[in-house]
């Protein structure tokens, strides 16, 4: 696939620049337009591989930005993105739209210029290009409190809405115990970007790799045309080509008895893929439609254990909506296995950060009244002490 990539607050734009790290790093070219919009020019410094004239700074002339940020406040980010809206727009005009499948829009929705200016963004991509669009929502652990609950509550149902279909991360399934907060979410980030960049790049063959069952991007769209959330499953394991003999192995079909025990290992892959951490802990049955891409040196995927492995994920999935494939990369020193979850129902995360805001939004409500309270208790306290006029 072909992506025009847009990151969207400081969480969005560290993970556009992961994926651009990743796809140097593994030779992939899925991302042919890059950008990342920040209402703070500091957070706008920080990434590594998104060019400089990629970086668009919102909200500089705004009053209550004023190139700082928006302070976690959604509603102050959707005002400096619509304050803003016709740079952005002539910004969207350098979109190469003919060069791409599809527009993917990455925000934290648990911050201010993610959840807030990401809509007003995702609104105005819908209007100018008939291509989908599909979300990256980043979800706010349970430690990151009530606040960014509450926006991401409220930018959830928002993102949904406007998006073809929204691929989400939890924050709170993926930290790691001992480790700073910073330290955590550059762990998330880069993980989020290995499973992100192994779906969407699917389809995009070396011309001198022929694999048995090339995975293409309409696939990949096909099975995310059900809008609503997904959910995402990897796992991947080392490649000893010395050790297997693989580049002899598989050069022709055989009944050698290894061709079963490879078919056992695709098998065993997936599996581990679903089983292990999705990207949004989900019941895997509540899934529309899925898909499976083994990516790797096309000798190393047995198309027998491709197929036993799509039929036990129609089972686990209880969907025929199934489709799996081949991403063949030659070079690769190990087999992957990405697994995608489109429109999953079942979401406990979803329902606790609904839980948390509604628990939030109380908390604000009472101390406003308690503020009410106080207020009205001066000013009758003050007209107590007005001596009477006779």
């Amino acid at each position: 696939m072909k992506l025009a990539t847009i990151g969207v607050g400081n969480a969005g734009s560290k993970i556009i620049d992961r994926m651009l790290e990743f796809e140097e790093e593994t030779g992939r070219n899925l991302c042919r337009h890059v950008m990342v919009i920040n209402s703070a020019r500091t957070d706008l410094a920080k990434p590594d591989y998104v060019p400089e004239d990629r970086r668009v700074l919102i909200g500089d002339t705004h009053q209550k930005a004023k190139g700082h940020g928006v302070g976690g406040d959604v509603a102050v980010g959707a005002e400096v993105a619509k304050h803003d809206i016709d740079e952005i727009r002539r910004t969207f005009d350098d979109i190469e739209i003919h060069e791409v499948d599809a527009i993917l829009v990455a925000a934290g929705l648990g911050g201010g210029t993610g959840s807030g200016a990401g809509p007003v963004v995702i609104d105005e991509l819908q209007k100018m290009y008939d291509e989908p669009v599909y979300g990256l929502g980043i979800l706010p652990g349970k430690y990151e409190g009530g606040r960014p609950a509450l926006n991401a509550a409220r930018s959830l149902q928002s993102f949904v809405q406007k998006v073809d279909n929204l691929i989400a991360f939890d924050n709170d399934a993926w930290r790691s115990r001992g480790q700073t907060i910073e330290e955590g979410y550059e762990d998330m980030n880069r993980e989020l970007a290995i499973r992100i960049v192994t779906l969407l790049a699917a389809g995009e063959i070396d011309e001198t790799e022929v694999a048995e069952n090339a995975m293409d991007s309409s696939d990949v769209m096909r099975t995310l045309d059900t809008s609503g959330i997904s959910s995402i499953g990897y796992a991947s394991t080392p490649i000893d080509r010395e050790a297997e003999g693989l580049l002899d192995r598989f050069k022709n079909e055989t009944t050698d008895p290894s061709e079963a025990t490879d078919a056992a290992k695709i098998k065993g892959l997936v599996r581990r893929a679903v089983n292990s951490r999705l990207t949004l802990p989900c019941d895997v049955s509540s899934a529309d439609r899925a898909l499976v891409i083994l990516s790797g040196p096309s000798e190393a995927i047995a198309r027998k254990g491709v197929e036993s492995a799509r039929q036990w994920l129609e089972q686990e999935a209880d969907t025929v909506e199934v489709l799996a494939g081949d991403d063949p990369r030659p070079n690769s020193d190990e087999l992957a296995a990405v697994v995608l979850l489109s429109n999953v129902t079942e979401t406990p995360r979803v329902d606790e950060i609904q839980d948390q805001a509604v628990d939030a939004q109380n908390k604000i409500q009472k101390l406003e009244d308690e503020r009410e309270d106080d207020i009205n208790d001066l000013i009758t306290d003050d007209d107590n002490e007005i001596d009477p006029v006779i």
